[in-house]
């Protein structure tokens, strides 16, 4: 019997094999479903077919679950492939739930590290982010089928351990890329260059710069898997392009990396970049660099890459060359003797697209390999730095960082690389307030609550625990109103919320001792609690659990707005940003509105205007209060006719200025230069705004070639040419002559002297009788977060406090002399001390000092405002956000 028993068994196992390789045999080729191999050359896809692609995938294979994220900004669906062994996929809500738990680190050593053995290294390879970088498209298209059809044993290893995510990240983009390259039928002809749009409808290569914020669908489709769900301890972000004389760089980075991490983080960065590394050297693939190679770091948090590393988990971004026509490896003479950054440099050759899709599934193999080989380590790990971070969140802990060592070098008058008593060292950590908190408070009773709830929002969809009081309470001496919300920094994700409260102490960077600085890479200072304009409380003794209710994880809470039934008006005030959008919401209704010398808003109490605020109550943040009259010296407030500048191709700052207007409810234009050109502005518009790169310092007259129009299909013909000088210039000086608002955001302030009005770099020296703008060595200020002083007298500024912070990256800057008297030149926001640098980095900032930072101006009968700072940059700084909806009235 047992001899029968053993053959049947054998029988059923045979059969349940060869079934399995029968299904692996039909998975449809790339060839055959695109009609090309991935990584022929002249050829792209687009998402439709990819799109089709994973769906016959997923019906085909037992190793595929197809999960729709959500719709993009465009309204496809945005994908993502589970991918493993049949048998791990039908157990795949048990290694998700195990990668999250390990990944919270609630339970005890013993557990994780049982967990630890039970669960599968889960793996995130993501794909198609910037859509002009096609290689990183379609290596995920290529990894995808050789992993649901490989049946060799690396394959087979990589699947039995690990659960693969594979995301796309960009549909809209992969459409409109795949299909503009495609459109000419003789493949030699097919050039990327001429994308008359944005390849994601708003804020095109920007959408790498969304994921702290969330502000478009993509991002937040993502953050669901990334930071609730699945919270992988391996994210693989792919790019392009490498530096020239490289095939391709990635990890380990260079320094500097952000002083809030775990130090297992960074040294398992250098762990898989020598396992990616090695392993294309083992197959003959010279060209790799890492550190000093290339420009990344791991300081910044925002991408999709680098937010991950405030999670604890293992962020990897490489960067290749190629593309889908063929080109030329160049010979670079500092690249091709090797080094420790370099070891085996690439040659000069023809570089073909298959080649660099090889190179990139090598590269995913790699970590996959790793991975499978490291399970255990990798979910022990990732439970490790979530635990470090709990007991470190649990008692107001000492960090370093540059700010501390600055610190230490003042107090004790020691400045020195050498040895120092170490009892300067005892006065840091005495000094308490110097110390992280244990947790932040954010009272329910600021002004602008709405704008608070929805950084709160922000940090819910990045997996941050947060409470709310359910009634009033105290806390070192201070009384909070019921409401409030508590954010404790004792879990997991502790790096992140302190990356979103506190200040960045980016280091001094520079090539050499005396040399210009090293750029870093994105930012060096964003503090989102700063940029917003939100009041906390930093809180440095224990917090009980008595009083606060937990919000559900990943689950954004929803408004409860204010406003007053009594009185025959209703008052908004501009310090809350949402009224904007509730005052829209009124004037679109076709109700009225007026407004008082201090640029406050009264509407009706009405039954209509009551049936609007109960529509948006739960939906936007705004306060309004009673009045039972209105101020004698009313005026009726009407939205202005808005146009926005954009350029063929697409301005990501306007872009992001567009996303923005929407938001809030404005009705507006986009406009391009040969519409300035053409049309009589002011018949149509109150207002023009133009965002950072809408005009340069210098002008050109206006082209009269054609050579520009040359294949630009007809639709977007009408949105080529420059900001000319004798076109556009004086259309714009007419249509401000004649009434217009200019609103100038940015780099745009020179379209302001352009017009004649004389503002003067203030960031520079006089040599030999001439002015000479500063030097890098002498200034430099990246992206970094800066406070100003407001003129609050002044309507532009209403709803602003005396001093706000504004985001600064080698903004404009400006001085005046007595010629702009003839102009009314009056300022709006000043540098008025020697250390205005609230986060980031700022080198030389006493030159700041006592300049000016944003204005406004009379230019015959209209006005002129002129921001130095990114008022709006990315959609983040709801702080100086009010400094552009002012003038929109």
């Amino acid at each position: 019997m047992k001899q029968i028993h053993y053959f049947l068994c054998a029988i059923f196992l045979l059969i349940g094999s060869l079934e399995s390789t029968r299904a692996q045999s039909a998975i449809p080729t790339p060839k055959s479903h695109f009609g090309f191999n991935i990584g022929d050359d002249y050829h792209l896809t687009n998402y439709t077919q990819t799109e089709a692609y994973f769906k016959r995938l997923a019906e085909l294979s037992d190793r595929v679950l197809l999960k729709n994220l959500g719709h993009t900004e465009e309204g496809r669906n945005q994908y993502m492939l589970v991918v493993s062994s049949p048998e791990n996929i039908k157990n795949v809500e048990q290694y998700r739930a195990i990668s999250q738990e390990l990944a919270l680190a609630k339970m005890p050593e013993e557990t994780a590290r049982k967990l630890s053995k039970e669960g599968k290294a889960v793996v995130w390879i993501d794909g198609g982010l910037h859509s002009t970088e096609t290689v990183a498209t379609h290596q995920l298209i290529e990894t995808v089928y050789q992993m649901v059809s490989r049946t060799d044993d690396e394959a087979t290893k990589i699947l039995e351990n690990v659960v693969i995510l594979f995301v796309h990240a960009n549909p809209d983009g992969h459409e409109l890329m795949g299909n503009w390259y495609m459109r000419e039928k003789e493949p030699t002809k097919r050039v990327m260059s001429k994308l008359p749009v944005l390849y994601q409808k708003y804020i095109g290569h920007d959408n790498n710069r969304d994921f702290f914020m969330f502000n478009m669908a993509e991002s937040r489709n993502l953050a669901q898997p990334l930071f609730v769900d699945w919270i992988p301890q391996i994210v693989y972000n792919h790019h392009q392009s490498a530096p020239a004389g490289t095939v391709v760089v990635g990890p380990p980075y260079r320094d500097p990396f952000n002083y809030v991490y775990d130090p297992i983080l960074v040294t398992s960065l250098d762990a898989i970049g020598a396992a990616m590394h090695t392993r294309l050297n083992v197959e003959d693939k010279p060209g790799y660099g890492q550190r000093g190679s290339s420009r990344f770091s791991t300081w910044w948090n925002g991408g999709l890459r680098t937010s991950v590393y405030f999670h604890n988990m293992i962020g990897i971004l490489t960067e290749i060359i190629g593309g889908p026509n063929p080109s030329t490896t160049p010979l670079i003479y500092s690249r091709i003797l090797p080094n420790g950054d370099s070891p085996n440099p690439v040659h000069p050759q023809t570089w073909n697209f298959k080649k660099s899709i090889d190179y990139s599934v090598s590269l995913n193999m790699a970590v996959l390999h790793y991975a499978a080989n490291n399970k255990e380590d990798l979910l022990y790990n990732i439970y490790k730095m979530g635990h470090n971070s709990i007991k470190r969140g649990s008692e107001a802990s000492l960090a370093i960082h540059p700010g501390q060592i600055r610190y230490m070098k003042e107090v004790s008058k020691i400045d020195t690389t050498g040895k120092i008593p170490s009892k300067w060292y005892d006065v840091l950590k005495e000094d308490k307030s110097r110390h992280d908190p244990i947790a932040y408070v954010i009272p329910s009773n600021q002004p602008d609550f709405g704008t608070a709830i929805k950084f709160i929002n922000r940090l819910i969809l990045s997996g941050i625990e947060v409470e709310r009081a359910d009634k009033a309470f105290a806390l070192e001496g201070k009384n909070y109103p019921a409401g409030s919300y508590v954010v404790r920094l004792a879990q997991a994700f502790r790096p992140h919320i302190l990356d979103m409260f506190e200040p960045q102490n980016h280091p001094d960077d520079f090539e050499y001792a005396g040399g210009p600085p090293i750029p870093p890479y994105d930012a060096a200072g964003w503090t989102l609690a700063y940029t917003m304009g939100v009041k906390f409380d930093r809180i440095q003794s224990p917090v009980s659990q008595e009083t606060f209710v937990s919000l559900d994880r990943g689950k954004p809470v929803k408004f409860d707005s204010e406003y007053a039934v009594g009185g025959k008006y209703l008052q908004l005030s501009t310090a809350v940003n949402d009224n904007f959008k509730l005052l829209n919401a009124v004037l679109k209704a076709g109700g009225q509105a007026y407004t008082d010398p201090k640029g406050y808003f009264y509407i009706e109490n009405s039954k209509a205007n009551q049936s609007l605020l109960n529509a948006m109550r739960e939906s936007v943040g705004y306060k309004v209060v009673s009045a039972n009259s209105l101020p004698k010296d009313k005026t009726p407030a009407k939205a202005l006719r808005i146009a926005l500048w954009d350029t063929y191709g697409g301005s990501m700052k306007s872009g992001w200025m567009r996303w923005l207007l929407e938001d809030f409810n404005y009705d507006f234009d986009v406009i391009y230069n040969p519409d300035i050109d053409r049309e009589n502005l002011r018949e149509k518009y109150d207002v023009i705004l133009f965002p950072g790169g809408g005009v340069n310092a210098s002008l050109k007259k206006k082209s009269t070639s054609n050579k520009a129009l040359a294949n630009i299909p007809e639709e977007y013909k009408g949105r080529v040419g420059e900001f000319s000088s004798d076109h556009s210039l004086p259309a714009i000086q007419k249509f401000v002559n004649e009434g217009g608002k200019l609103l100038l955001i940015g780099s745009s302030s020179h379209l302001a002297k352009h017009l004649g009005i004389p503002q003067k770099n203030a960031l520079s020296k006089e040599v030999n009788g001439k002015e000479k703008p500063l030097s890098r060595q002498e200034f430099y200020i990246p992206g970094s977060v800066m406070t100003v002083k407001v003129s609050t007298e002044d309507k532009a500024t209403s709803g602003l406090e005396e001093r706000v912070d504004v985001y600064f990256g080698n903004s404009p800057v400006f001085k005046f002399d007595k010629e702009a008297e003839k102009y009314n030149v009056k300022t709006l926001l000043t540098f008025d001390s020697p250390h205005s640098m609230k986060s980031g980095w700022a080198w030389g900032q006493h030159y700041l000092n006592n300049t000016v930072a944003a204005y406004r101006a009379d230019l015959g009968k209209g006005k002129v405002f002129v921001f130095g700072p990114e008022v709006a940059f990315r959609s983040q700084t709801h702080s100086t956000f009010r400094l552009i909806f002012n003038q929109l009235y």
